[in-house]
């Protein structure tokens, strides 16, 4: 039973098993693509980059076997789609739910630090069948992550800088690193941290293009 990880833009990345398709965070720079037959969607934090509400509304009305986990703060954007409660589930940290038939643990709490002034907002990661970890906007360290069989791990934002990538990575210790949330760089920065967090974090490093299949297990 081989479940296959694909990359779809910037921190999207899609699950495939047995007919049955997860996305994670299918934000404002992911393909338009990420969604179409999905049966569930995580969605990390309100950010556009990992949520457009209106986009993510249209697809629920259009796919009526999908449903959606997420912080309140997304969930309450969602409210009044045909469905309602039974479709669009609000998440805390410690919650344990089958999404699409994968077993997902919600993990983290919180936004990390962009600046002081920048008021702070909800945001959980994800540990998906024990063996893949999207931690969204932070670089919380979550109990039984350590030694995942993927990390999908940002390298480029407003709120980190690769150092802060390369300890993460160290901490989780997973056998496989996927850099997320990119878009921010030029193919010179992309290149640049390929080569850092490559030969300073453990673990196989494979960047992805868009589409682009993983098999895990």
């Amino acid at each position: 039973m081989t479940t296959e990880l694909s990359f779809w833009g910037h921190a999207c990345i899609r699950l495939d098993r047995e007919g049955r398709r997860l996305v994670v965070d299918p934000g404002s720079f992911s393909s338009p693509d990420a969604l179409a037959g999905a049966h569930a969607v995580l969605v990390t934090h309100e950010h556009a980059d990992h949520v457009v509400p209106d986009q993510l509304r249209a697809v629920l009305e259009a796919q009526p076997e999908l449903e959606v986990w997420a912080p309140a703060s997304v969930a309450d954007q969602l409210a009044g789609v045909t469905g309602g409660a039974e479709r669009v589930h609000a998440v805390v940290p410690g919650d344990r739910v089958t999404a699409g038939g994968f077993d997902v643990v919600v993990v983290g709490g919180s936004h990390a630090v962009i600046h002081p002034d920048v008021p702070g907002i909800a945001n959980v990661g994800y540990l998906v069948d024990g063996s893949v970890l999207h931690p969204g906007d932070a670089f919380d360290v979550p109990e039984g992550a350590h030694g995942v069989d993927v990390l999908c791990l940002p390298v480029a934002a407003p709120w980190l800088k690769v150092g802060e990538a390369i300890e993460f990575a160290r901490a989780i210790g997973a056998r496989t690193l996927v850099p997320i949330h990119d878009a921010h760089l030029s193919g010179a920065g992309n290149a640049l941290v390929d080569r850092l967090v490559s030969g300073l974090a453990p673990g196989e490093y494979r960047r992805l293009s868009m589409g682009d299949r993983l098999p895990l297990g």
